[in-house]
């Protein structure tokens, strides 16, 4: 079988790409979290042990997605490309329209994934790890269950197939995508910044409302990337009832902040665990 055509070498540099991008905004909003806090100013953040779970997850879910999906989304986007499949080639769509829409698509689907995660039970024991983090900060980004990664990418392929987005197109919003959600985890003071940049994309004061334990304030503010689909869906909230630094963060049962790495990879199977932070579906 003839190779997939790559003549823009998009598959070679993905890798080098995000990896650069994602570990150079990494270590930036670690270090502007120290410079600039948010809550930190007045409230621990127990690096250490929060830091190797945190940490952990990423590794393993790395690993897995590489094992079981090693093209993901972009080797899924280049094969369709080459062949000329999906919605945008059939209707012969010019390379820069179908690529500013499937953008916009992507980010939609993952608005819409993200509300499934909350709303239907099963996707929620997996999703709820990420709401378990009784503190928020850069790391939180990284802390999501295996499954619930391999159920993202298999969305955004399904999304990107369906359609046949440019390859290039995906590059750069799985670049934008991994950016936003370290950005909009961190522990950072943007001072009056924040809200007028929240019209726009998700900042960490938008974000950090939906880690609250306020059950409507929790299921709002999905956005990872692009605020416009809360606002145009009623699910955006501007200000927590508590207010930024003194709102609670996390899930508030027998796992919580202290929660182990095995006990969170474990937690979606176990029925007990599973049920009793379920209010927040």
């Amino acid at each position: 079988m003839p190779a997939t055509p790559d003549p823009a070498g998009i598959t070679a540099s993905e890798g080098l790409v995000r990896g650069l991008l994602f570990f150079g905004g990494f270590l930036l909003l670690i270090l502007a979290e120290r410079w600039r806090p948010r809550r930190g100013r007045h409230h621990p953040l127990d690096r250490r042990r929060r830091w190797t779970t945190n940490l952990g997850l990423a590794v393993i879910d790395t690993l897995v997605l590489r094992l079981v999906l090693p093209a993901a989304a972009v080797g899924a986007a280049l094969s369709f490309e080459a062949h000329g499949l999906g919605v945008f080639p059939m209707l012969g769509l010019p390379l820069w329209a179908a690529g500013v829409i499937g953008f916009l698509v992507l980010d939609l689907s993952i608005w819409a994934q993200h509300v499934a995660m909350h709303r239907v039970p099963l996707l929620w024991r997996l999703h709820r790890i990420h709401h378990l983090d009784t503190a928020l900060d850069t790391t939180t980004a990284l802390r999501f269950h295996p499954a619930e990664i391999l159920l993202s990418a298999g969305w955004k392929i399904l999304v990107i197939l369906m359609l046949g987005i440019p390859a290039a197109a995906v590059l750069v919003f799985e670049a934008a995508l991994s950016l936003a959600a370290l950005f909009n985890h961190a522990d950072l003071d943007l001072g009056r910044a924040d809200r007028p940049l929240s019209r726009l994309i998700a900042t960490p004061d938008w974000h950090r409302i939906h880690h609250s334990t306020v059950p409507t304030e929790t299921n709002s503010n999905y956005a990872f990337l692009l605020t416009l689909w809360d606002r145009l869906s009623g699910t955006a909230c501007l200000a927590p009832s508590a207010g930024h630094d003194t709102m609670t963060i996390g899930l508030q049962d027998e796992l919580d902040g202290q929660a182990s790495l095995p006990a969170l990879l474990t937690l979606p199977f176990r029925r007990k665990g599973s049920e009793s932070s379920d209010r927040f579906a």
